[in-house]
């Protein structure tokens, strides 16, 4: 088995995995939020293997439905992100010196100020919750795509075959949507799953200081929120362990997406 070969597979293994987590997590939500005061405060063992939390709540269902509730909110908030950062990223490169000017403003503008800060802002301003996430995640993670995308299209309005179209009377729009964004969609996709642990770190992150999810969510960011204050009492399992696998979960995604780059890159092809 080659290089690439061995690339595809891990690639493949990472998001069967990660889509397990997803789909469990949808089938254990009620398991998560069931409560038993006769089973409490139990360590890990087989009957639960993480464990039950101080309201006999089974800390394996709650860990695997926070995660798929971050993973859906991450390709949500992935890919709006994206598609806004490929959309600004063509308009800034196309569109005269003018919107560049602009849009160039924005990134810089918005790379420079605290990424957490940023997001907590966002999210506050639309009433946190669900609805204040999504958009605080989503609005605050193009910026470094949009950047990539605007460089490649500098680069790519110059070859021979775009000034052929625009002096047959092609229409920008017509141009970027045949020409562009086909060249584009490696870097498109890849920029998009890489997205994706940075929205679900984000989302547990503004989750856990109190500015996402509401605490009625079994979300991963309240699980090791509501955990803290138990942890000096010796449970360690009820934050220990979810905090691993959302680890795992984040590392997964960069495999995933560090493999797709690999196959997607063109001096790959005979590795």
């Amino acid at each position: 088995m080659n290089h690439r070969k061995k690339t595809i597979l891990i690639f493949i293994l990472a998001i069967l995995f990660l889509g397990a987590v997803t789909l469990s997590g949808l089938f254990c939500y009620d398991g998560a939020r069931k409560t038993d005061f006769s089973v409490k405060n139990l360590m890990p063992q087989l009957m639960y293997p993480f464990g039950t939390d101080w309201m006999g709540r089974d800390m394996l269902a709650r860990t695997l439905t926070g995660l798929s509730l971050s993973i859906r909110i991450g390709l949500c908030t992935a890919g709006i992100s994206a598609v806004l950062a490929l959309t600004l990223g063509i308009m800034s490169a196309l569109l005269g010196k003018r919107v560049d000017a602009v849009i160039s403003f924005l990134i810089d503008t918005l790379m420079g100020i605290p990424h957490i800060l940023l997001l907590l802002l966002i999210s506050y301003a639309f009433g946190k919750g669900f609805k204040g996430v999504v958009l605080g995640v989503a609005l605050t993670h193009w910026p470094s795509l949009a950047r990539v995308i605007r460089g490649e299209v500098m680069q790519l309005k110059e070859s021979e075959y775009i000034q052929i179209a625009l002096r047959l009377g092609q229409s920008r729009l017509r141009i970027a949507w045949r020409h562009m964004v086909p060249h584009l969609f490696p870097q498109f996709v890849t920029g998009l799953i890489l997205m994706f642990p940075h929205a679900i770190l984000h989302e547990a992150s503004i989750t856990f200081l109190g500015f996402g999810l509401s605490s009625e969510q079994p979300a991963i960011g309240i699980i090791l929120s509501e955990s803290m204050r138990y942890l000096i009492t010796g449970k360690w399992w009820l934050a220990l362990l979810p905090g691993l696998m959302l680890v795992m979960t984040v590392a997964l995604f960069y495999i995933a997406g560090n493999s797709l780059r690999g196959v997607l890159d063109p001096s790959s092809a005979q590795e």
